[in-house]
């Protein structure tokens, strides 16, 4: 098989976002790292819980089918989840809240305290690819590129992989940073949380936090590595 063929087979879509550039305008659609600026005028952040993550979907380049049917999802986390980082699943300690329209929405002013704000601007890709160890490349395929890595000395991040997006993610693959996780098919790889300097986002060295969701029984993992 060509390196062409492997390359259209593994090549997905996905949204990622650049953090800050742009004046912020805390309207509608605008997502963000570090603030939840919406919720439904009942809801609070939960207690002990930072803000960390706003994102529309609805306008996105990209949202993978298990997301399709909200319009924004937003993020909390809990203050102790890096005494928990060893566990397989850290959705105990993650607020993970989906609106299926965007009607009655109140603006909020829900800041990180440690986390610098910033708007995040998304980005339509077509060439992410998954890590070698992540679990994302078909068994048949992975035995056709350990043939041509044996016969033809090919590399697979130097000559299959286009490139890879360690970044706030929609879609995609998760950017492993060690040898992945696999929630199984029914709860697939939806949202990225990345480390990200400029918001002064450090998950532990250089990690990031990979949400996965189940929509038929509308449950949440999440899973976190780091270097």
């Amino acid at each position: 098989m060509a390196i062409e063929q492997i390359r259209a087979q593994l090549a997905t879509q996905a949204t990622i976002f650049q953090t800050g550039g742009i004046r912020p305008t805390h309207d509608l659609l605008e997502s963000w790292i570090g603030y939840v600026g919406w919720s439904l005028p009942e809801e609070q952040p939960p207690s002990g819980y930072q803000p960390l993550a706003t994102f529309f979907l609805k306008g996105l380049p990209y949202v993978p089918m298990a997301l399709q049917p909200f319009q924004l999802v937003t993020v909390f986390v809990d203050e102790r989840l890096f005494d928990h980082l060893m566990e397989d699943d850290l959705c105990s300690y993650f607020d993970i809240r989906t609106y299926t329209t965007l009607e009655g929405l109140v603006k909020r002013e829900w800041q990180h305290e440690q986390i610098r704000a910033f708007p995040l601007i998304p980005q339509h890709i077509t060439n992410d690819y998954p890590t070698w160890d992540g679990g994302g490349i078909p068994a048949q395929l992975e035995e056709e590129i350990l043939t041509l890595e044996h016969e033809e000395q090919l590399d697979y991040f130097e000559d299959i992989v286009e490139d890879l997006y360690p970044l706030h993610k929609i879609g995609g693959y998760p950017s492993f940073c060690q040898s992945g996780v696999d929630f199984g098919d029914d709860a697939p790889f939806v949202l990225q949380i990345a480390s990200d300097a400029k918001a002064r986002l450090n998950i532990v060295d250089h990690g990031n936090f990979y949400l996965f969701y189940n929509p038929t029984i509308q449950t949440w993992h999440v899973y976190c590595d780091f270097y």
